[in-house]
């Protein structure tokens, strides 16, 4: 999907320095907040980093796939890691929890038909269009369903925005934009923080409320510079099988059909249904926009080859002592791609060294100076999650069938890419700052002497492309932090051209191997870092929430109201 082929490129380059990261200083404590506890910076094992790493990215792991043989491999060798550090089984006395997938695979796809005034239009799928869908079903099918214009697809109660309001969206068809409605200011003052994308401009979201509004399908209209990504990326990302996590209705819950079209394609139907899609997209910008049937039909069918199957999350704990039953997350994921399109020598192994060996060897580095520091007075998670490459369906799952209450997780920091080198000079976020997460930030930088830089490309929206999304989506607040381009040994270019390096040359590819001659001390000042977010976190009696603006307030209030 998507997520899986454009999310590495932004998060990778913020680990490695590419200057992806969110200028904002740390706000002055205020009275309402508990102290931040007073935390040493510990003592990482440079032995740690590298070993696991070098194991991890062996050929005998073949890339990690997911459900092949390399999965049974990779999980005793995290578990054994985890006892040897001495942490206890994380899941009722089982180290393992298992995430059950279906893989649904489109064929046989007739393309879209549009009926739209007295004119019958074809467009090919791959080429014009192309849709999936989140249902197990042997065949889905969608005839003479009528088309409407819904704008951006945002239904925000928090910022007075509803694209759906007063529609009946049943066995119709919503044709959205992508993005949301202020992407092109050049700064992040808008409603939705204008050039930097919330949630609410993610292509999940989209498919997600038009099920919420009861719609037959979706089709997203793709523009390249909204959406940071040409159609090629589309086309390769909804071609081919797509991995989702079971449910129990077989995702019957869903719009039967989810889809993008091409922007001169969605040109076309609104031309011959007298809409002019410029003038409409303009409207749509503005609040109060009301939805517009386009009076079209239209019309698209294709069989699902459907696979089940089950991978499986690591997960080990620290228990507390004191707050036992509050809990920190610290999250990484094992998975890689396995086997993959042979290089010029023939190599068809992605060992994944860097993406994410580096984020495992940096769990168990974090769990063996935890341990050797001692309990904390909340409990300590450490979750080595599977299928991240797949869409983040490991972490998902976790979130969605959480073995600790999310209402008692109190926040976590996930490390997805940490890149060897040289120690830097500043620290780089993803996201900008979107909770009180952001003091804690604060005081770590001030403590290691680090600044803050800002995050390049925020309209691409790069938080909700790694494992801590799935948990901010159902409220929970998470660091995605690293170290940012301003390097110590060489300054910004050095770090910035080893970033460019690595997109270039070795990322999701066999060429991402591990390297003997590796500098481990910039990656040992990373998890430095992480180490103590976690541990402020896991010290203190805090509750830090999402600022009253953002997208996941109003989940993290309801989900700690209820106790769940």
């Amino acid at each position: 999907m998507i997520a899986k082929r454009t999310r590495r490129i932004a998060l990778v380059a913020a680990a490695a320095a590419m200057a992806l990261g969110a200028a904002v200083a740390a706000k002055p404590v205020r009275s309402a907040f508990a102290p931040i506890p007073k935390v040493a910076v510990p003592e990482i094992s440079v032995d740690t980093l590298r070993g696991v790493t070098q194991e991890l990215s062996d050929d005998h792991y073949e890339g990690r796939g997911p459900a092949t043989r390399a999965e049974d491999l990779t999980i005793s060798y995290i578990i054994k890691r985890f006892q040897a550090a001495g942490l206890k089984p994380g899941n009722h006395g089982s180290w393992l929890q298992e995430v059950p997938t279906v893989e649904i695979e489109a064929k046989n796809a007739d393309g879209l038909h549009v009926m739209a005034g007295d004119k019958m239009l074809h467009f090919d799928f791959g080429k014009d269009m192309v849709a999936g869908s989140y249902r197990a079903v042997p065949r889905t099918e969608i005839k003479d369903a009528p088309l409407v214009f819904v704008g951006y697809g945002i239904n925000a109660p928090e910022l007075g925005w509803n694209d759906y309001a007063g529609l009946d969206m049943k066995g119709k068809i919503a044709v959205v934009l992508v993005n949301d409605p202020d992407y092109e200011q050049a700064t992040e003052t808008g409603l939705f923080k204008g050039r930097r994308m919330t949630y609410y401009g993610r292509w999940t979201y989209k498919y997600e409320e038009a099920a919420r509004q009861g719609a037959a399908g979706v089709l997203i209209v793709h523009d390249t510079f909204p959406a940071a990504y040409g159609w090629q990326v589309v086309n390769s990302s909804w071609t081919g099988p797509q991995l989702y996590i079971q449910s129990a209705d077989n995702g019957m819950s869903q719009t039967q059909a989810n889809g993008w079209i091409q922007k001169p394609v969605a040109e076309a139907i609104f031309k011959a249904s007298g809409q002019d899609l410029a003038a409409l997209s303009a409207k749509a910008k503005l609040k109060g926009f009301k939805a517009v049937p386009l009076g079209a039909s239209a019309s698209m069918a294709f069989d699902n080859a459907i696979t089940k199957g089950v991978s499986r999350n690591v997960i080990g704990i620290q228990p507390g002592k004191t707050r036992p039953n509050d809990y920190v997350l610290y999250t990484a994921h094992w998975d890689h791609l396995g086997r993959c399109t042979p290089d010029a020598t023939g190599d068809d192994i992605c060992n994944g060294s860097i993406d994410n060996a580096t984020g495992v060897a940096a769990l168990t580095a974090l769990a063996e100076a935890n341990v050797k520091a001692g309990p904390a007075a909340r409990s300590q998670v450490f979750l080595a999650v599977t299928l991240e490459e797949s869409g983040l369906l490991g972490s998902k799952y976790y979130a969605e069938h959480p073995v600790y209450p999310l209402s008692r997780t109190v926040g976590g920091v996930n490390m997805d890419g940490v890149f060897p080198g040289s120690p830097s000079r500043d620290v780089q976020v993803s996201g900008g700052d979107k909770n009180e997460l952001t003091r804690y930030l604060g005081a770590a930088m001030k403590q290691m002497g680090f600044y803050q830089t800002p995050e390049q490309h925020p309209e691409r929206g790069g938080y909700y492309r790694s494992d801590h999304f799935s948990f901010a989506k159902l409220g929970v607040p998470m660091f995605a932090v690293g170290r940012g381009s301003d390097w110590i040994n060489g300054g910004k270019a050095a770090g910035e051209a080893a970033a460019e390096d690595y997109v270039q040359h070795r990322y999701h590819q066999p060429s991402d191997e591990f390297d003997p001659a590796w500098d481990w001390s910039g990656a040992q000042q990373e998890v430095q870092l992480y180490y103590l977010l976690g541990r402020m976190l896991a010290s203190g009696n805090d509750w830090p929430n999402w600022h009253k603006s953002d997208e996941f307030r109003a989940i993290r209030d309801r989900s700690r109201a209820s106790g769940k």
